[in-house]
């Protein structure tokens, strides 16, 4: 599978993620229990985390790649 949609794969699976975490928030509102409403919470800041540290990976491959070229 190419890079290309390897890191389209995981920014789709990361949005649906988000989704069903705004989801719970949401419809846990309607029931007036804190549980679901934790859950989507959690949902959604446990997608931005993987999201933010696999953009780091991302782009600190890519910069360490551009530092190696700039040397010689």
């Amino acid at each position: 599978m190419s890079p290309a949609v390897r890191s389209a794969a995981a920014v789709v699976a990361l949005l649906v993620v988000v989704a069903l975490g705004v989801a719970g928030v949401v419809l846990g509102e309607a029931d007036d229990s804190p549980g679901l409403q934790g859950l989507g919470v959690l949902l959604v800041i446990g997608a931005v985390v993987v999201g933010v540290r696999a953009a780091r990976r991302a782009g600190s491959g890519a910069a360490a790649a551009g530092r190696d070229q700039r040397s010689r």
